[in-house]
């Protein structure tokens, strides 16, 4: 946990469910079973003292787990707590939740340890299941060493009686243990163990950013013991194989859960670890090690990791990860516990070789294998859409529970959490830190306020949404709750859950959903029986399929969660459906098994034995159906692009992220003159821009755009780029666009640039070419506007320096050529006055929205509507009140235009944020910026704002950033607001006097979903959002073709953006993205297996070029990534155009037309090549050039 003086402290999750009626009388799906009932009274009380406290032991509160087995087998789940400083306890479910306390008979109360995590196994295979329990704490090693409690079978009474074998077992380990798993790791049958460890060394600070330790020399490194069976003691005795097997990298870790993540057969682990230590996921190598791999298969996690699943979350049959951290979902709790913002933790994590942490609650979505060069398929990889579902905000979180609580189908999150003492506040933090020196312990003490606070529950609505539904599900009562786990304990086919708690009785929780409501709630559990080695088949795959295309699949491991072994049986809820069509179950062995027409409301047990079928994990190593080819390397392209990382964020403290790192734009066409599509791509400061030229056998050689003198003294950031025959000679000059946010606003290295070509792809400025305008620019677009035969421009003004949000203009540039002579003349005012400081344009395009013939302007941008501005026979007038649309304002990024309907007029797709950050935009509850010099000090102070809940649930418009990133801004907050909990309580407004307040700059965005623009006809559109998987992230640079031949427009997608501050996190979640049209306006979204295209990094540009074939391509731009080329697989037929085309209509064998418009530039940084990319269905073209004239073409 990264938070000051705090080293540590890991959060105790507060779980707890009452019985309660809601207006309408319905019962809450849980009902808290009373103690006196149910007879369990175990309470893991922790009273602090000088030598036993969260000053001196950060670990003090991170609380017990709960294990779930039927110790005597009589059918029913028994459960085992595990205590810090009293005793474990074991009770005996007796049935209709009543449980009797065997612990002393039992012989299981953990021997005055300090006992945390508890797996529950049957470790000899004889039919009993087993206890491990994991010791820590203590100082003394011989008070840690680690309990195997071995089951030796009923008494008469019926009561199970156990004996500590650990040391016979070898399992004795004494490092200050968190949590330990059961799973065969070298595939030879048997069940090997994998130890997590969490020791605070002292003076070693946990979140002290250091070199990795990876040589396993740190009492934090986790252990692997390998199970070797002793002839002769007739059991296993474990071999500490760590080492020769790479288990050697450190951690604070708090839970571990088993899956093939890989999906190749091999159990790999994943370890989710606190503090500035990195999570671990250890993939196996299949020759008995492990490599750590997160940076592979993640692109950020939990900043505080402490319990973790690994499970699927939507049904896809890819297995997912939940891991849970400490972000409340409250503002006061927010602001009284976050850190400020600092943009070194990126610097340094980079530096120091760290993963990127952010502090929430991470649901970190498979996307399924990569796929790169010459269709070769990869690793899975992952994308957080932890905001997009709803579950980031859970407070001081620990145990997942992820199943499928009402039995629909879904698996459902319940979250456990909660702290006795809340170091994190910040209020305490700068007492501490005045008053450490003479306060007492005591004292300090007394001053740590406490995080009581309900569980939560989350219901999974089936489309990665999930609804919080604590108050329906009855989970409202506030208690310290670490681990807990879900049980059928009356079987009655749902789950109950119980949870550990601090200084309260255990909760247990029974459900009613099969009480209230039998036949919408169906359900199926699967017992497995594996082999001799593996009597409960931990590590088996079980797949279910029914109604109609529906599956679910789980691979079996109790240990989940956080300090806990849930129930053994496999639970599905199949909502309607009472027969599925049939079970799967693939057995560790390789043997495979199938039942039919299995009825629902039962319980089944599947034997190994009966496994007659084999299977194999392979899969195709190459993408071989996949639309696009990662060519890259083949045409000979291995370019980075380069990026002074220059850090917006100390100019304005509070900016919602960067402007300086937006390129590399991309720009297509012919510049060397010998008939092939080349590429330029925009330089940075400090860095020219590259031209790659296309030879004859297809690959590109490359070349710097500027001298190397030039680059010496380059100060400016290239952005907007556009590839036009500026001066009538026939060939392709080139036009960049200057921008960014690293110089202060005027400065003249913002001053664009007019490139003349000599006709072989060589480029010297015309420093005379384009008007004086110092302006930070991005996009440049050109068309010819007034209808003379030549090329008019369009260049945006994306942001006043040092001054955002203030709005900035945009201008209208009039190509005034002459032979000889280039020269641009800004006609803004005359002919768009309007776009006098029309605001933060991000994209634009010259389109004809109206079918009138004359070219229109559409605008995207930040703060914004899409903006529609109506060329009136060369004159623009903004006619935005009038689409229909006007009011969605954004932060908008690309627009991309297709005739997506095939109605005969053009629609466009924009690029919005998307809906997974933390900033959350709604017309209800949207997106301010507060803006204007409010301390007259000359600096432009911009205050972003979000609606969020208050201490009551209300929601209140509340400043985004802390306190302490506030007073950075403003020296004067500190004075306004003197502590913390005084700024936790005030609304945006009352920041500021009022006066100050009602003249400051307010800019609204009330949607950051990326939509789909239908045009009406009339200039009326309507608004319809994109699949979600084009929601996960900010989208950039796309292409429009029909890119399967089935005559509908698709679109390819490059997006993220990396340029945010640690407390928002990068928008990362995009890998690339292909939606294929259906000709109706409607979009489905391909997997990167499907598609081929995989973008993971933070993506620019995208453009359509030709080989020298004549096929089609694409290339794809990231920001400090590479350059990637993809070749479409279809053969498609390509027809060159003239420079005046201006749109032509595709004429299908179907009888359906289809408009598509000839561009100089289209979507974000990005212009593609000039040409018709042509589906098979197309008979005939209808080609129309500037000044009318129709010319057709008969295709055979």
């Amino acid at each position: 946990m990264k938070y000051p003086f705090r080293y540590s402290i890991l959060f105790v999750v507060a779980f707890s469910a009452v019985l309660f009626f809601s207006c309408k009388g319905k019962r809450t799906l849980f009902s808290r079973i009373d103690p006196e009932t149910s007879g369990i009274h175990f309470n893991n009380t922790i009273i602090e003292n000088d030598s036993v406290n969260v000053l001196d032991f950060e670990n003090v509160y991170n609380g017990g787990g709960v294990g779930v087995g039927d110790f005597n087998n009589d059918g029913l789940a028994d459960l085992y707590f595990s205590g810090n400083l009293v005793a474990n306890k074991l009770y005996l479910n007796k049935g209709k939740f009543s449980f009797q306390d065997i612990t002393e008979a039992a012989g299981v109360n953990g021997e005055g340890k300090w006992c945390r995590g508890v797996s529950v196994v049957d470790i000899n295979n004889d039919g009993l299941m087993d206890l491990y329990v994991s010791a820590t704490l203590r100082r003394d090693p011989k008070l840690r060493e680690h309990l195997l409690y071995v089951n030796q079978g009923n008494d008469k009474e019926g009561v199970p009686h156990f004996k500590n074998l650990s040391r016979e077992y070898g399992l004795a380990d004494t490092t200050q243990g968190t949590m330990a798993a059961f799973f065969d790791y070298d595939n030879d049958g048997d069940l090997d163990v994998y130890m997590v460890n969490n020791e605070i060394v002292k003076n070693d600070f946990p979140n002290r950013f250091r070199p990795i330790l990876k040589d396993g020399s740190h009492k934090n490194t986790d252990k692997l013991f390998r199970n070797d069976w002793n002839a002769e003691l007739q059991h296993p005795v474990y071999t500490d194989v760590s080492k020769q097997a790479g288990i050697l990298q450190e951690g604070y870790g708090h839970a571990v859960t088993i899956a093939d993540i890989n999906k190749d057969g091999w159990k790999d682990i994943y370890v989710s670890n606190d503090y500035l230590s990195n999570d671990l996921l250890w993939i196996n190598n299949r020759n008995g090690t492990f490599s750590e791999q997160l940076n592979v298969y993640f692109k950020h996690t939990a900043a505080n990791a402490m319990g973790n699943d690994v499970i699927d979350i939507n049904n896809d049959g890819l297995s997912d990860v939940v891991t849970l951290d400490m972000n409340p979902e409250d503002n006061f709790r927010k602001k009284m516990m976050m850190n400020a913002n600092s943009y070194q933790t990126y610097q340094n994590s980079d530096y120091f070789g760290y993963q990127y942490q952010y502090v929430r609650n991470t649901l970190q979505l498979n996307q399924g294998p990569r796929v790169t060069q010459n269709d070769s398929v990869g690793a899975p990889i992952f994308s957080d859409v932890s905001f997009y579902a709803g579950i980031a905000e859970t407070d001081w979180s620990w145990t997942p529970l992820v199943a499928d609580f009402d039995n629909d189908g879904n698996r459902d999150i319940i979250v456990t959490n909660g702290f006795p003492k809340d170091v994190t506040d910040h209020d305490f933090v700068a007492f501490r830190n005045t008053a450490y020196a003479v306060a007492t312990k005591k004292q300090l003490l007394a001053q740590i306020p406490e995080v009581k606070i309900h569980n939560y529950a989350f219901r999974n609505n089936g489309d990665l949404h999930f609804t919080n539904v604590t108050n329906e599900w009855g989970l409202t009562i506030p208690t310290f709750s670490n681990g807990g786990v879900y049980a059928d304990l009356d079987n009655d086919g749902d789950l109950d859950v119980v949870v550990n708690n601090i200084n309260d009785e255990a909760g247990v929780f029974r459900n009613n959903e099969r009480e209230q409501q039998k036949e919408t709630t169906h359900f199926l559990q699967v017992k497995l029986v594996g082999d001799s080695l593996n009597r409960n088949g931990l590590g088996a795959w079980l797949e279910i399929y029914y109604d109609q295309g529906k599956k679910q699949f789980l691979e079996y491991s109790p240990y989940r969660g956080y300090l806990s072994s849930v129930d053994g049986y496999a639970h599905f809820g199949l909502g309607k459906t009472s027969v599925i069509d049939s079970l799967v179950v693939r057995w560790p062995n390789g043997k495979m098994q199938r039942l039919d027409k299995v009825k629902a409301d039962q319980r089944i047990t599947v034997n190994s034995k009966e496994a007659q079928l084999s299977f194999s994990f392979g899969q195709d190593p190459f993408a071989k159906d996949a639309w696009f080819t990662d060519i890259t390397g083949a045409v000979n392209i291995n370019y980075i692009q380069q990026e002074k990382d220059f850090v917006d964020f100390n100019i304005q403290k509070l900016i919602p992220h960067k402007f300086s790192e937006y390129g590399p734009a991309l720009a297509v066409g012919d510049v060397d003159g010998n008939g092939l599509d080349d590429l330029v791509t925009g330089g940075s400061f400090s860095f020219s821009g590259q031209i790659f030229l296309q030879q004859t056998d297809g690959k590109f050689s490359q070349k710097n755009l500027i001298s190397k003198a030039d680059i010496n003294t380059k100060r400016w950031e290239d952005e907007g780029m556009i590839l036009f025959d500026a001066d009538a000679d026939g060939d392709l000059d080139l036009y960049v666009s200057s921008g960014g946010y690293e110089n202060d606003k005027n400065a003249l290295v913002y001053q664009d640039k007019l490139y003349v070509n000599d006709g072989k792809g060589n480029f010297t400025i015309d420093v005379k070419a384009l008007p004086t305008n110092f302006a930070s620019k991005l996009c440049v677009r050109a068309a010819d506007i007034d209808k003379d035969g030549d090329l008019d421009l369009f260049v945006s003004g994306r942001v006043e320096p040092w001054n955002y949000p203030k709005p900035v203009s945009s201008f209208i540039y009039r190509n005034d050529s002459k032979p000889g002579e280039i020269r641009f003349t800004d006609i803004s005012d005359q002919v768009a006055k309007e776009l006098k400081n029309i605001g933060l344009v991000c994209d634009a395009l010259f389109t004809d929205f109206d079918n009138d013939g004359w070219t229109d302007l559409v605008l995207a941008g930040e703060w914004m509507p899409v903006t529609f501005l109506k060329n009136d026979k060369g004159v623009y007038k903004n006619v935005t009140a009038a689409t229909g649309i006007g009011q969605q304002t954004g932060w908008w990024n690309s627009i991309a235009p297709g005739d997506f309907d095939n109605d005969g007029d053009i629609d466009y797709i924009v690029g919005n944020m998307g809906q997974n950050s933390f900033y959350r935009a709604s017309e209800k509850y949207p997106v301010h910026i507060t803006a204007a010099d409010f301390d007259k000090n000359g600096s432009y102070d911009a205050f972003p704002s979000l609606f969020l809940p208050d201490k009551k649930g209300e929601m209140k418009e509340f400043p985004a950033q802390t306190r302490d990133d506030i007073v950075k801004q403003m020296i004067s907050m500190r004075t306004r607001f003197q502590n913390y909990k005084t700024y936790a309580t005030a609304t945006i407004d009352q920041l500021f006097a009022p006066e100050q307040f009602k003249a400051s700059q307010r800019l609204e965005a009330n949607t950051f979903q990326s939509m789909y623009l239908n045009n009406e006809g009339n200039g009326k559109f309507s608004m319809s959002p994109l699949p979600q998987q084009a929601q996960f992230s900010a989208l950039n640079g796309m292409s429009v073709v029909d890119f399967d031949g089935d005559g509908n427009l698709d679109v390819v997608i490059n997006g993220n953006d990396y340029g945010t501050e640690v407390s928002v996190g990068r928008y990362d979640a995009l890998n690339g993205l292909v939606l294929k049209g259906n000709g109706k306006g409607a979009f489905t979204a391909l997997s990167i297996l499907q598609s081929g295209i995989f973008l993971p990094g933070n993506g620019k540009a995208m453009v359509q070029l030709r080989g020298n074939e004549g096929n089609a391509l694409i290339a794809a731009s990231e920001n400090r990534g590479p350059l990637k080329i993809f070749k479409q697989k279809l053969k498609v037929k390509i027809v060159p155009v003239t420079p005046a085309d201006v749109s032509a209509v595709l004429l299908m064998k179907d009888g359906r037309k289809q408009k598509q418009e000839l561009y100089y530039g289209a979507s974000f940084l990005s212009q593609s090549g000039r040409f018709l990319q042509l589906p098979a269905q197309v008979t005939g073209l209808e080609i129309k050039d500037t000044k009318g004239n129709l010319r057709r073409i008969q295709l055979n």
